[in-house]
C-alpha cells in the first residue's frame, strides 16, 4: 500500500485533513468494491497525540514518523496555525528530511508556507490561499507563485489553493495513481460537484464580481438568467436605468472589468458547467448565447487554457 502521511499542527484547517483523508479512504472503499487490495494507508501525523484544529474539534494523531520508516507521500495541510508551525525549527526539519524519502511531496492551502520555509519549492511553480499570496510572495520571492490555480504540479511536487481544493488535489493524487475510473467513481461517491481541473480559478466569476459590492448584483443575476438576451453595453445600460457611458464607468469601477469581459466570463464559465454535465459543445454554445463557435473557442481557450471539445471529452 501506498503510505500517505498528511502533517498536522496546531490550530490547522481542519478540513485541510479531512478532506484528502476521506478521498483516499473512499479510494480504499471502491478498490476493495472492485476486488481489488487497498491501495492507500493514509494517516495524520502531528508532534503530538492530540491536535486541535480552527473549527475547535481535536484530532487523533500519529507521532511523526521516523526518518527511515516507508513513506509514499507527505501531505502538509494549511490553517492559521501554519504561521506558528514555520516557526518550529524541529517540524520544518523534519519536513525537509521526510520529503527527501517521499515519492511526492504535496500542500493543501497554505501548508505550502511550511514546504517553502523547508526550502522545497525554491524555483518551482506552486500555488497557496489566494487571500495570502502576497503575504507568500514577499516571504518566499525564490518561489514562483501563480495566485490563480486550483492546484499546480512541478515535479514530484503538488501545491493547492485554499481549503476544498485539497479534495481537487487528492483525487488528482488518486487519478495519477490509480487512473481515471477510479478517481471519478471516488468523486460521485463523495458527491463532489465536479472534479475541477488544476488549471481553473480558485474562485468563480460570480464569486469575484460579488466581492466588488452589490451594486450590480441584480444584473448579474438577471445577465445569468438570460445568457441568450441582448447582453450589449446599450443593453445592459438600458436594464441599468443609466446611459452606456455612465454604466461603462461605473461598472468598470465597482468590478474592475468592463461590462463587456464579465458577460464573456461569465458566459465561459457557464458553457464549462454544462460541459461536465454532458452537454455537446453546440448545446452549450446555443444555451449560453456566443454567436459562433470560435468565438467561445477562443474566450474558453482565454480562460482555462484548452478547448471546449478538448475539456468536454476530460471532465464531461
Amino acid at each position: 500500500m501506498r503510505r500517505i502521511e498528511i502533517l498536522a499542527f496546531e490550530n490547522a484547517q481542519l478540513l485541510d485533513i479531512t478532506g484528502p483523508l476521506q478521498v483516499f479512504a473512499s479510494a480504499n472503499e471502491e478498490a476493495l468494491a472492485a476486488g481489488q487490495p487497498k491501495p492507500y494507508d493514509a494517516i495524520a501525523v502531528a508532534r503530538s497525540e492530540q491536535t486541535g484544529t480552527t473549527s475547535g474539534l481535536s484530532l487523533a494523531t500519529a507521532l511523526l514518523p521516523d526518518d527511515d520508516e516507508p513513506i509514499d507521500t507527505l501531505m502538509v495541510v494549511g490553517g492559521i496555525g501554519v504561521n506558528k508551525a514555520c516557526e518550529d525549527a524541529a517540524l520544518v526539519d523534519w519536513i525537509r528530511r521526510r520529503s527527501a524519502r517521499a515519492r511526492r511531496i504535496a500542500s493543501v492551502c497554505s501548508g505550502a508556507f511550511l514546504l517553502a520555509e523547508a526550502g522545497l519549492l525554491d524555483g518551482r511553480r506552486a500555488v497557496t490561499h489566494w487571500h495570502r499570496c502576497k503575504e507568500f510572495s514577499k516571504r518566499f520571492p525564490n518561489v514562483r507563485l501563480e495566485p490563480d490555480p486550483i492546484f499546480i504540479q512541478d515535479g514530484n511536487i503538488w501545491t493547492s489553493a485554499g481549503v476544498t481544493a485539497g479534495i481537487d488535489l487528492a483525487l488528482a493524487l488518486v487519478e495519477a495513481d490509480l487512473g481515471r475510473k477510479l478517481a471519478l467513481a471516488v468523486a460521485r461517491e463523495l458527491v463532489v460537484f465536479l472534479k475541477r481541473p488544476g488549471g481553473q480559478a480558485q474562485f468563480s466569476t460570480m464569486l469575484s464580481l460579488q466581492e466588488s459590492g452589490d451594486r450590480f448584483d441584480r444584473l448579474h443575476g438577471w445577465i445569468i438568467d438570460n445568457l441568450r438576451a441582448d447582453l450589449s453595453l446599450p443593453a445592459l445600460a438600458e436594464r441599468a436605468n443609466m446611459s452606456a457611458r455612465s454604466f461603462s464607468r461605473h461598472y468598470r469601477q465597482a468590478t474592475g472589468r468592463t461590462p463587456a469581459r464579465a458577460v464573456e466570463d461569465i458566459r465561459v464559465e457557464a458553457v464549462r458547467r454544462l460541459l461536465e454535465q454532458g452537454l455537446s459543445v453546440r448545446q452549450a454554445r446555443i444555451r449560453c448565447g456566443f454567436g459562433s463557435e470560435e468565438t467561445m473557442r477562443r474566450s474558453f481557450l482565454r480562460a482555462f487554457g484548452t478547448t471546449p471539445q478538448a475539456f468536454r471529452d476530460h471532465f464531461g
